[in-house]
């Protein structure tokens, strides 16, 4: 029996709890809610009903007690679901390549046994469509696997949620096809990123090899990330189209300031990987890491030091906690700053959002609602609410492959064994030439010896929860603020030092942040730029849904004001 026809049938000993609501009956509650008059009624005279002697009164004062209490939760609650309802649901389209190429070789198969060409075996991409389709758990453990490794949660696309939109409701357009100019484009992009990924960030207006880089993506006829007067530079080189994200330094404040944690305090200086260790470069090591295994290991560097170049970022991004940055960011904004230890000390002391209603109260302060507790829980919510949109969109809708699949297709066709539709703007680049040259192989060097995850490419999880949690930030904080005494890593890493340049806002800075986390991924070369560009856009559309269930159930009459990532502002 399928997931959806299940019957739940109560235990004879499982007892549903009564409800205490004064005259009315629990039949009379549940039928006729729509009465609130009555109900307020009946909870009126409930309350002024004579005690007898040495029995215990009620305390309870407020504009409802009793019925008309639960009465008002349970409108609430319809209220929500209206909201849910009213957004619809989208038709999810995809790129068309799954129907287009009988060997799949545009989507992707990471996990499950492959062929000699790393092409999957037919009949178990069979097996995994089929318990994509049918959502039977027992059918998830049919899927056969190549390998040790095993797919990451596909039936998390599968759940429902109860605040927000369904994560069913939430749409990303279709990832660029396999053999299209598009996905050519993000192909060269992520092998320059490969072969830039020990030069430091710090150090981009003076590398030969990044100009090198920037020429041939400004030539490209399909690149989208951002330029300048037409032209990708070393400053827009590996960033995003989002507001403040090509301002200033390459890494966000809010990854390089220390974090206070309460009595504590945390330093942003990371453990890391040592440089010029790059994997999957041979084809024996590209096809045990499709097959699901993994050939190598990492060599860690004996000195911490904050993040310098794509290395380092990649290594962030690869362990991380999906909430991490911005529970930091949320520290970081929220907490004074401490003048005996600047600049890398303390807090910025970022104003609330302007729609914060205790931003004028003369005997008030948020704490639970609009205040620093209720801040931090929102963060983690949604960025559990994100995954499971996202999830939807990777397993049941785009089953795009990742990058390194997509470089051994290069390589195959490069090396004459099969005559795959790649775009020649890619079989042609300076940068797969540069790659040939120093590897051996047409493969994506990889930071990490497993490759990417196990799931597949689009829409990206730690895209997509960046977009989440940063526009919750935004919606909570100031924008506007300039961030002060801004910093960048030294030479080496170490240490932190002054950084003097125009003013940096913290809604640049969390754009930037959700930016340096989601590019972070393409750096390690397992996500492509659309991957990051489309989540986090997917992750705004979830906080927005979130943001406005949670300002209908508070008391106070308050607003989100703030920047979407496209530049529109919003008030909610």
């Amino acid at each position: 029996m399928s997931k959806s026809n299940r019957v739940h049938h109560k235990k004879p000993t499982e007892v549903e709890p009564e409800m205490d609501l004064s005259a009315l009956s629990r039949r009379s509650f549940l039928g006729g809610l729509g009465s609130t008059a009555a109900i307020a009624a009946a909870g009126a005279v409930g309350a002024s009903a004579v005690l007898a002697p040495g029995e215990a009164r009620a305390n309870e004062v407020g504009p409802e007690i009793g019925a008309p209490r639960l009465a008002s939760a349970y409108q609430h609650r319809i209220d929500a679901a209206n909201r849910m309802v009213s957004d619809g649901i989208p038709t999810h389209d995809c790129n068309g390549d799954e129907a287009l190429y009988a060997n799949r070789i545009g989507n992707y198969s990471k996990g499950l046994p492959h062929n000699s060409l790393g092409e999957v075996t037919p009949a178990a991409y069979t097996a995994f469509l089929a318990a994509l389709s049918s959502g039977n758990p027992a059918d998830f453990e049919t899927i056969p696997l190549g390998g040790a490794r095993k797919l990451v949660n596909p039936q998390a696309g599968l759940a429902f949620d109860t605040e927000g939109d369904d994560p069913h409701q939430f749409r990303q357009p279709p990832a660029p096809a396999f053999a299209s100019a598009e996905e050519a484009a993000e192909m060269v992009e992520l092998y320059w990123m490969a072969l830039l990924r020990d030069t430091r960030f710090n150090n981009y207006d003076s590398s030969e090899l990044t100009e090198i880089a920037a020429k041939e993506l400004s030539d490209l006829t399909d690149f989208r990330g951002p330029r300048e007067d037409g032209e990708v530079t070393v400053q827009t080189l590996f960033r995003d189209n989002l507001p403040g994200a090509t301002e200033g330094p390459y890494i966000s404040q809010f990854l390089l300031k220390g974090t206070p944690f309460g009595a504590e305090y945390v330093e942003r200086r990371m453990r890391t990987v040592r440089p010029n260790l790059d994997f999957n470069t041979t084809f024996s090591d590209w096809l045990a890491v499709q097959n699901g295994n993994v050939p190598g290991s990492q060599q860690f560097d004996n000195q911490r030091r904050y993040v310098r170049g794509g290395r380092d970022l990649a290594e962030w991004v690869h362990i991380d906690v999906l909430f991490q940055a911005y529970f930091n960011a949320c520290l970081i904004l929220g907490t004074g700053p401490d003048p005996a230890n600047q600049p890398t000390g303390g807090g910025i002391g970022c104003p609330a959002n302007p729609g914060n209603p205790y931003n004028d109260s003369a005997t008030q302060l948020g704490f639970g609602t609009w205040g620093p507790p209720g801040f931090k829980a929102l963060l983690c919510e949604v960025a559990s609410r994100a995954l499971k949109a996202v999830w939807f969109q990777k397993w049941f809708v785009h089953r795009r492959l990742r990058p390194e699949e997509f470089a051994g297709r290069i390589h195959v066709r490069k090396s004459g064994l099969a005559a795959y539709p790649i775009h020649p703007q890619v079989l042609g680049s300076e940068a797969l030439s540069r790659v040939k040259h120093k590897f051996g192989t047409y493969l994506l060097p990889m930071a990490f010896p497993e490759g990417s995850p196990t799931h597949p490419a689009y829409g990206a999880g730690h895209a997509t929860v960046a977009g989440a949690c940063v526009t919750v930030l935004k919606a909570l904080f100031d924008e506007n603020f300039e961030v002060p005494n801004p910093v960048v890593p030294n030479g080496g890493g170490t240490q932190l030092q002054p950084w003097s340049g125009g003013p940096l806002t913290v809604g640049g800075e969390l754009n930037k942040l959700a930016s340096n986390v989601a590019t972070g991924r393409n750096h390690a070369g397992v996500h492509w730029r659309t991957d990051a560009a489309e989540s986090l856009k997917l992750g705004e559309a979830v906080a927005i849904a979130i943001l406005k269930d949670h300002k209908a159930n508070f008391n106070e009459d308050g607003s989100y004001i703030f920047t979407k990532f496209d530049g529109t502002p919003i008030t909610l």
